[in-house]
């Protein structure tokens, strides 16, 4: 396959990088060419044909560094198949009852909408207390968060079997168009 996909991501304590991880191994098994990157690594798109980016969620909104891709890059995304991911919340249940009807962030929502993404996704996260930095562990305490890992595994490798079939499915399409393209006859 000739497509290449970008997954990249922002994740504090490895949660969201173990997401990114799984989707960009689904992707490359599928048979794309595959890059997984921290967003803080994304300087141009020009090499990859489609994005994945993602981001931990925290306070309700992307860490820095994948929201300035999303803004920075924002008309290269859009000419381009992009899906979207958020990491987050702990518990059982749908992660969008969890979060109150949250989906993406606000502040970023007039780009969503210029970008156009096929999905947006929003997971289970992880918060390991023993990985936190003393002020983040204070507030988990405080606010009596639950810890753990929460991430389903089986919904990330089914949402990334998704964006692979997609992918498949548009490039047979440009090969069939191809196809038909080259054996137009010619007109004067």
């Amino acid at each position: 396959m000739q497509t290449h996909v970008m997954v990249a991501y922002g994740s504090k304590y490895g949660a969201t990088t173990g997401i990114a991880e799984r989707i960009g191994a689904v992707l490359e098994g599928s048979g794309l060419n595959v890059t997984v990157m921290p967003a803080d690594h994304v300087n141009t798109l020009t090499p990859f044909q489609a994005v994945v980016l993602g981001s931990a969620v925290y306070a309700g909104h992307w860490l820095k560094e994948p929201a300035h891709v999303l803004t920075t890059h924002k008309d290269e995304l859009a000419v381009r198949p992009v899906w979207l991911f958020s990491s987050g919340p702990i518990g059982q249940g749908d992660p969008v009852t969890l979060l109150g009807g949250w989906r993406f962030p606000e502040t970023l929502q007039s780009t969503v909408d210029y970008i156009h993404p096929r999905d947006m996704a929003l997971f289970h996260g992880a918060i390991d207390p023993a990985k936190l930095h003393l002020g983040d562990r204070l507030i988990v305490k405080a606010m009596n968060v639950q810890t753990g890992d929460c991430r389903d595994w089986g919904v990330i490798r089914a949402w990334a079997e998704q964006i692979a079939n997609a992918l498949w499915q548009q490039e047979q399409q440009s090969s069939v168009d191809a196809v038909h393209s080259a054996n137009a006859p010619l007109t004067t």
